[in-house]
């Protein structure tokens, strides 16, 4: 207990220290970050010797600590949530966040300070801004002196926004209440109740059915969950928390229920949709239509006062992130097979092959083992090289017991800090690959476990 209480302790301090740093360098961030997921896991092996009475309230107030540390500096790695906060500001106002670009004079009233600032006297932004210019070609160029007077922590301000509808319903209702002046710390507080709201929720799982409560931890304390849920507040925390309910909801028999919550989990971002081929188990067609309805009624309002211009930024943003036949980092262990001009239609096939495992599979009465592979195999093949679309995989991780898994989210988040530190092509083959082979070699351990049972299962005489 003192152990697990103090780890808990230094892996607040390591936490503190990441977000706290201004502008560290890449070695900095990486090697503090790679201290954060050691601890982790000496935090969650410290777990074995604490009572299982305390277990539930041990894992809470470790969340709520390692969370205050979270929130107590400003988003570390990612500018995202200032976009939440820019789309929310302006459907407060009553404009459709589909239809200006941040960058555009006509909101410049809308502009909180906190936002958009000047430039400092050479002309340039300083670091983690980007140019509020409406030039073409400057979405993400390099800043230049001269374009414009005004800076901005949105990245991309050249763009529309490319979040769907429950997505932009939720940024509205953060920034509902807080004024103008209230900064990151919103959305930030937002993710911290999400992240131990869903751990709640799987506290509350684990004790039904008699598992390890231990387990939820795995969520609680992960460092990819502190950093991508609560310091940077990524919606996805959101779609991830919508997602599991959506499980455990048809794992209950609750079909209906289950397919609006994952209709809504698809309406905040899209990425859940690849869980879809493991949630047909029960009445398929049922859960099929209410999930589409689900996402058809949410995105409908939008739909009706923007048009077109809901899809945002999406085309764009999947050219931009090399999802095509050019060079690239995605599916960057399917170039390792095939030219690169094959890499998109070969990746494709791979999922759809997994796919159709995966439905074909699945056993209704532990539906997430087979989850967390085809969520898994999807990262590992497309390889987005964005850690936060692990948010998804760590409940289900967290429910199948399939902890080898959690080498997916480790791989994502070094390829993302990498920064210019090694060659980046040579960091993604060999973090994903790494992760492939612990989760193949545990699959072929567990299969030859459950054989050796079998076997002496058979040999016990029977009279």
């Amino acid at each position: 207990m003192l152990l697990t209480a103090f780890l808990l302790g230094v892996l607040a301090a390591v936490i503190w220290y990441l977000v706290s740093l201004p502008h560290p360098d890449a070695l900095n961030r990486m090697a503090g970050t790679l201290l954060a997921w050691a601890i982790f896991g000496a935090a969650i092996l410290s777990l074995r010797r604490v009572p299982t009475k305390l277990m539930g309230a041990v894992v809470m107030a470790g969340a709520l600590l390692l969370g205050a540390a979270a929130v107590s500096g400003p988003p570390a790695t990612s500018s995202d949530s200032a976009r939440y906060a820019w789309d929310g500001i302006v459907q407060k106002a009553g404009i459709s966040p589909y239809r200006y670009v941040p960058a555009d004079p006509a909101l410049q009233d809308q502009r909180p300070d906190w936002l958009f600032q000047g430039r400092v006297p050479d002309g340039r932004c300083t670091p983690g801004l980007y140019p509020a210019s409406t030039s073409p070609g400057s979405a993400n160029s390099a800043d230049r002196p001269g374009s414009d007077r005004l800076c901005t922590a949105i990245n991309r301000p050249q763009v529309p926004t490319i979040y769907p509808a429950l997505a932009e319903i939720y940024f509205l209702a953060v920034r509902l209440v807080p004024g103008p002046g209230v900064g990151y710390i919103a959305f930030q507080l937002a993710g911290l109740v999400l992240s131990l709201s869903l751990t709640a929720g799987l506290l509350h799982f684990l004790r039904r059915t008699s598992r390890l409560l231990s387990n939820a931890a795995w969520w609680a304390w992960s460092p990819l969950v502190l950093s991508e849920a609560v310091n940077n507040a990524h919606v996805d925390v959101l779609g991830a928390v919508l997602a599991t309910a959506a499980v455990l909801l048809l794992f209950r028999g609750k079909v209906f229920s289950s397919g609006v919550a994952f209709g809504a989990a698809v309406a905040v971002k899209l990425i859940p949709v690849m869980m879809a081929p493991g949630m047909l188990f029960r009445r398929p067609l049922r859960f099929s239509l209410t999930a589409a309805l689900a996402f058809v009624v949410l995105s409908l309002p939008y739909v009706l006062i923007s048009g077109w211009a809901v899809i945002g930024y999406l085309p764009g943003y999947l050219v931009e992130e090399g999802y095509g036949t050019g060079e690239s980092d995605r599916f960057s262990l399917v170039r390792l097979l095939v030219p690169d001009r094959w890499a998109t239609p070969a990746g494709a096939i791979l999922l759809l092959i997994t796919a159709i495992y995966i439905w074909r599979t699945v056993d209704p009465q532990r539906p997430w083992d087979k989850q967390v592979v085809m969520v898994g195999a999807t990262l590992l093949i497309v390889s987005p090289g964005y850690p936060w679309y692990a948010l998804l995989l760590v409940p289900l991780i967290v429910l199948s017991g399939r902890f080898e898994y959690f080498t997916v989210p480790l791989a994502l988040t070094i390829m993302y800090l990498d920064g210019g530190l090694f060659n980046s092509t040579l960091t993604t083959r060999t973090v994903l690959g790494a992760a492939a082979l612990t989760i193949i070699a545990a699959a072929w351990l567990r299969r030859r476990r459950g054989r050796s049972y079998s076997a002496a299962t058979a040999r016990v005489p029977r009279g």
